[in-house]
């Protein structure tokens, strides 16, 4: 009698749930559709061909990263709110912009210092693994120590000093075309692409979700649940180097400063979550987030509208995204 008793609330608030989630979904698109039709009926010369471009061009460097973000959320747990995180990702690839713009500058040439520039980016990441799986420090305290310490390295190595770069890869990258899409661009579309089929679609990345989700499960099953911990942390690491080399490409250089990309970076992680059917953190999700970002940053600059706002708007999406996902979940 207590089973059937049961049965009818705990199936009720199951669809509460699901009927929450969905609509916390519906609104995410809805709201980005919105957002997209205000500027281009406000913002002059939002819709070209040209300033769409820019758009995905400008998403890029924040994307990739956010990417690396998402990876660690998956690997550390699904639910955003307590699982792991990464607050050295932003750090991380602005010591590898400082590696691989130090390296170019002493003349070792591309082939030594875009493979120095990736495993600098990981051996930080295999740095906030080790701290996180061995000495079990909780993820946002080891992750704020690296950082602290990826931000020092990169100031000795540039003496704080902006350390241009010029060479045929950095070219291409900033200007390069192909089929009238610039090479950033197909970055995007070609890291994307390849980190939903490993996200999404392989047996690592579906052990990834496991281990996140269902740690104790995919332990039962035989899962070596720290290994795939320190996987999400390298991967997010490989991920910063490979940004810091883009970024390096946008600037013409390896500019102080990238840690302050950490607040855009953690709002689209956390945004992605909420265009996720299941609201948990996605490569889609992120990919849409970074460019709904994208959108919003693009239509102020053309509106006039201060920078400082888009920081205000960022902090606010975080806030809104963790109070819907908390109360989607409970309800």
């Amino acid at each position: 009698m207590t089973a059937i008793a049961d049965g009818p609330p705990r199936a009720g608030a199951h669809r509460g749930r699901n009927i929450s989630k969905l609509v916390i979904r519906l609104g995410a698109f809805v709201g980005f559709a919105l957002i997209v039709i205000y500027f281009a009926f406000t913002a002059r010369g939002f819709t070209t061909p040209y300033n769409l471009t820019n758009i995905v061009e400008q998403s890029t460097i924040l994307g990739i990263l956010a990417y690396g973000m998402t990876l660690v959320f998956a690997g550390t747990g699904t639910d955003v709110q307590r699982g792991g995180i990464d607050l050295s990702i932003a750090a991380n690839a602005g010591l590898c912009a400082a590696v691989y713009a130090v390296l170019m500058r002493a003349g070792y040439g591309g082939y030594v210092a875009v493979p120095a520039a990736l495993v600098t980016g990981m051996a930080v990441g295999a740095l906030n693994g080790f701290a996180v799986v061995a000495l079990r420090i909780m993820p946002l305290l080891a992750t704020l120590a690296v950082m602290n310490i990826a931000e020092g390295l990169e100031l000795t190595l540039t003496e704080n000093t902006v350390v241009a770069v010029n060479s045929p890869l950095i070219d291409t990258l900033a200007f390069g075309r192909f089929l009238g899409i610039s090479t950033l661009s197909w970055v995007f579309v070609i890291v994307s692409l390849a980190l939903i089929w490993i996200a999404h679609y392989s047996r690592t990345g579906l052990r990834l979700y496991a281990v996140g989700g269902h740690a104790e499960a995919a332990r039962a099953a035989g899962v070596r649940n720290g290994s795939y911990v320190y996987g999400a942390y390298i991967g997010a690491g490989l991920l910063a180097g490979l940004t810091s080399i883009l970024i390096v490409a946008r600037l013409s250089s390896s500019t102080p400063g990238t840690g302050q990309m950490l607040l855009p970076v953690l709002a689209a992680a956390l945004l992605g979550t909420v265009f996720s059917r299941r609201l948990i953190p996605t490569i889609g999700g992120t990919l849409l987030a970074a460019l709904f970002i994208g959108t919003l940053a693009n239509g102020f600059q053309l509106l006039g509208i201060s920078s400082y706002w888009v920081s205000g708007v960022q902090g606010a999406l975080i806030l809104v995204v963790v109070a819907a996902t908390s109360f989607a979940k409970n309800s």
